[in-house]
């Protein structure tokens, strides 16, 4: 697998959705990899499903964690409107791939205020805008249907960007991520969810 000068990924959900742990698992496998690895997070109400934004940089050497306007080569979204949200990190020129998962997490605001959620249409629409390729994908549902829990949903989008060539990290480095990161009651169930998005990718 060649090695990119540098890679930029920028991951993103709401509070509960698992993202420091994706973010902690790809960060580990990139390390394991032989990469110089950056990572930086920005939490909201993360405990009331607040947004809870990560970046990744990965490469030959990396001297921010964070990534610039435009300069993400794939963001990965555990939740339609966050998508929206790290739109701006993305462009066509950038070649930027966004992964989204498109299961709603409808925000306490919308509901109090009473406005209407955005069409997946719509939403899709816009991240077209500042993407060369737009992954929808209702991870969600998947994990809840296979696995017994949405709440695999953040590796089994791992699993299935990888399985699209998404990520230039090895398959056993990633894994190996996940065995590190993961705790022992939960591993056999993340390993599972892992295998089960490169299964759904290549099919």
């Amino acid at each position: 697998m060649k090695k990119p000068k540098e890679f930029n990924i920028v991951a993103i959900g709401t509070g509960g959705q698992g993202i420091l742990t994706l973010t902690f698992i790809i960060a580990e496998a990139a390390l394991r990899q032989g990469y110089d690895v950056k990572t930086s997070e920005l939490h909201g109400l993360a405990q009331r499903g607040g947004s809870v934004s990560c970046h990744i940089r990965f490469g030959k050497k990396i001297y921010s964690p964070i990534v610039r306007e435009s300069e993400a080569n794939l963001i990965i979204a555990l939740e339609p409107l966050e998508a929206l949200r790290a739109c701006y990190y993305g462009s066509k020129e950038n070649g930027t791939v966004i992964l989204f998962n498109t299961f709603p997490i409808v925000p306490l605001s919308v509901s109090i205020l009473k406005e209407s959620y955005p069409s997946l249409e719509k939403i899709e629409n816009v991240l077209k805008e500042f993407s060369l390729k737009v992954i929808p994908i209702n991870a969600t549902e998947i994990a809840k249907k296979e696995l017994g829990k949405g709440v695999f949903a953040n590796v089994f989008m791992l699993g299935y960007a990888f399985g699209l060539n998404l990520i230039p990290i090895e398959k056993k480095n990633l894994e190996e991520g996940i065995k590190e990161v993961v705790k022992e009651k939960y591993l056999e169930s993340n390993l599972r969810a892992f295998e089960l998005g490169v299964e759904k990718a290549k099919s």
